[in-house]
Parts: C-alpha cells; structure tokens; sequence
C-alpha cells in the first residue's frame, strides 16, 4: 500500500511537472500601440524590405518621394552614391529621419494598444497575417524557433538600427500551427472595411485592419499562450537583432520589471497552411575543370538523367531537379539511396544538391562564401536561370523542387538548421505599415 501511495505521489509529481513545463514554453504576445502612416500616406511611405535591394535600388525608388520608408530603413540613400551603409553618421540620419517623420505626421502614433490583420494578394491567393508584439524571452529560450544561422555583422547592422531608433521599424515574419479560432476571429475582423487597401508597383495587394474590441484582443492573446511554439519564416537576422536589443535594455534597466515595452519586438504571424515556399535555385560560374560531358557523366553515378530538350523543365517532385547547360534542360532524378527521407536534413532537396553536385563534383564546399555560385529566387523564374547561362555570365543552373512548410517546422523543432539559400517567400511584407516602439 505504501509503495502504491509512492508512486501516485511520483505520478503526480510528473504531471505537475508537465504542467509547470508546458506552462513555461507556451507563446507569449501582446498587442502595441503602432506607429502608422495615416491612409493618405500609406503607398508613399510603405517600402520593400531593406534586405531585398540594394542602395542605388532603393534611392532609384525612393527618387523623389521625401515620406519613403527607405529614408529610414536604408538612410544611405540620402547620401552622396557610394556612402557605407555601416558608418555612424548612416545610423544617425535614419534616427533624423524617423523624428522628421513623426514630426510631420507622415507617421501617427495609435493612441490605444491594438493587433492588426496584414493581409496579401499575389497571383489571386491572399494569405492572413496578425501584427503583433512577440516575446524577447521566447526567442531566446526557443519558443520562438530557427531554421537559418544568422551572421554576427548582420546581427550587428540591425541592431544599431533598432537601438539608435529605440523601434523596431521593419517587422519578421513568423508561421504558426493553423488554428479554427483565430482563423474565425480573422474572418470576422476582414469582414469589415480595412484601414488600408493598396497594391503595390510589384502588383501585390495590401490589406490592413485594426483589431480594437478588447475581448478579441484578449482571445488572440490567450490562444496564441496555448501554442507550444512560433517559427521564424522569413527575417532570421531582425528576429535575432530584436530580441538582442530587448535583452540588453532589460539587463542595462536596473528597475527592469518584465513589463516594458522593450521585452517584445513587432512580428506578422501567418498560419502555416496559408504559406506557401517558392523554389530557390543556383546558378555556377564553371564546371570545376569539367567539359558539360564530362560533368553529365560524373552526375550519373548518383542521378538518372533525361535530356528534355530546349524547352524549360521545371522539376515537379520531391528529389528531382532541373539542369541547364549547353542550351539544353536536363531532369536529375536522384537515385534510391543518395538520400535519407528519415532525416529532416537528409530529405532536403537542398542537402542533396549540395552533396551530390555542388561539392562532391564542383568542388563548393561553403556556400555561403563561394564566389563561384549565385542564388535565384523562384520568384524570377526559371526563364531567369536561363537567361543568366545563355548571356555568359554562368555556365550551368540548377532549379530545385521547393521546400514544404512542414520540411520547415520538422527541422526546426528537432532544433536543425537549413543549408543555405533553402528557402524563399513570396509575398514579402512590406514595411512601413506599421512600427513598433521600444518605450
């Protein structure tokens, strides 16, 4: 009797256990008072995200719209063509420029705490998102989870960027497990008018609501601390660059309570059944020394191969892939056992390529510094791998079947990380909608 009157008290204890450790690792948000452009500002503010362009590619579509996001985001525009990016003077005229903004009232303030629906159309699919203040301490313990290595001097960049403004100016994107309830709330608040309604040069809807009534945003919040984690989908290096200054404030704050604003950094969280991960492809320099038949006949030790002619081929499953060379396009079947469908790195088409072709036959051992290889998104389309092989630039392309969703949640909850260039997103979000204050 005493040994049974044990082990309920040890079962107990495990459930107790359970329950403080589930408690511990849900997600934890909270609604934000915005910084927004009123609505007839909003198409001449919102801007691309700065990591998509460069410089003279933002300076060339700022042009001569003074109340253009990127005069914050990438204040180098503002200088003469040429000026480094990283240098103080850069970081100070984006503060100048923020204050000039608000001071003009291009950028207004909301007065109460709200969340807000970022909703985009591309190619007639509109996919969801909720704005909101997402946790510094779940990024740190994981809640919040990776899928990409981050780079110091980014990480850097970005946070002198928030920290000089004291906001977070451009938000992440982040996925979540699909949820009915708050896909209902969704459905309810997109009912009605939307604060704005734009689409963009590049022919993306925007669309953009604003969630005041406090019991739905109480609901929001307290569905969203029933969820076990959050994933980064696109914005590795803000996530990281957010959450480190959140950090910092709350150890440089002697008075640091857990409450202030800087524990929280500004996130769009898309469910993950709305998303959709284009191809992402590469484009060589050289065969390593290799004639293209030679090449072909070290490819077809571990690929069956098919000559498809001068007509693009696209891959359409999981371990095939495309090739061009010579003005023809290949199909590379990977054949049974170069790959490991068990592992969540192993499956990756990615990981085979690398493997298979990049290194084993071309001699790339690290992609990320390789100046031989060049990476395409699918967004540009396979005409775009074509165009860079028959111009001289390249000598060979390959085109990659795109990673799932779920490929992506797999390898980040057993705490794996991508190869490089694996993923890419389509629609970005665009920035300036909506800014997040530290204080």
């Amino acid at each position: 009797m005493a040994k049974l009157h044990k082990i309920c008290k040890f079962q107990s204890f495990l459930v107790l256990l359970r329950f403080i450790f589930e408690s511990i690792i849900m997600a934890i948000i909270k609604p934000f008072r915005g910084i927004r452009p009123p609505k007839q500002y909003v198409m001449e503010v919102a801007s691309r995200p700065y990591d998509v362009l460069n410089s003279e590619e933002a300076r060339k579509e700022a042009q001569d719209n003074e109340k253009s996001l990127y005069h914050i985001i990438k204040p180098e525009i503002d200088f003469p063509a040429g000026k480094d990016e990283h240098k103080p003077e850069v970081y100070d005229k984006a503060l100048e420029n923020f204050k000039k903004f608000q001071a003009k009232g291009w950028l207004v303030q909301d007065e109460k705490e709200h969340y807000y629906v970022y909703a985009q159309t591309m190619n007639s699919r509109t996919q969801y998102g909720l704005v909101l203040g997402s946790y510094v301490n779940d990024y740190l313990t994981g809640v919040i989870k990776k899928h990409e290595l981050t780079r110091k001097d980014k990480e850097e960049d970005r946070m002198k960027h928030v920290r000089i403004n004291n906001a977070n100016i451009e938000p992440v994107f982040f996925a979540y497990p699909d949820n009915p309830a708050l896909d209902a709330i969704v459905k309810q608040v997109t009912a009605q008018m939307p604060e704005y309604d734009f689409v963009s040069s590049d022919s993306i809807g925007h669309h953009f609501w604003i969630i005041s009534d406090e019991a739905v945003i109480q609901k929001i919040t307290d569905l969203f601390a029933a969820m076990p984690a959050l994933y980064i989908a696109d914005g590795h290096h803000r996530s990281a660059a957010a959450a480190l200054v959140g950090a910092e404030k709350a150890k440089q704050n002697p008075n640091h309570t857990g409450k202030e604003e800087y524990n929280y950094f500004m996130a769009v969280c898309f469910p993950d059944n709305q998303l959709k991960i284009m191809d992402y492809n590469r484009v060589v320099k050289d065969l390593n020394g290799l004639t293209p038949t030679q090449f072909l006949q070290a490819l077809s030790s571990d690929f069956d191969i098919t000559d498809k002619g001068e007509t693009i081929y696209h891959p359409d499953h999981l371990h095939n892939f495309s090739l061009y060379l010579g003005k023809r396009w290949y199909s590379l079947e990977a054949k049974a056992g170069t790959y490991n469908d068990s592992d969540p790195i192993g499956v990756l088409d990615v990981t085979i390529s690398s493997d298979l072709i990049l290194d084993k036959i071309l001699g790339m051992k690290d992609l990320r510094t390789d100046k031989r290889i060049d990476f395409v998104g699918g967004l540009r389309g396979l005409e775009e791998l074509k165009r860079r092989v028959d111009s001289g630039e390249m000598t060979a392309a390959l085109a990659l079947y795109p990673v799932s969703m779920k490929q992506l949640i797999d390898i980040a909850d057993t705490g794996n990380i991508m190869p490089p260039k694996t993923t890419w997103f389509e629609p970005k979000l665009r920035s300036g909608l909506v800014i997040h204050s530290l204080s």
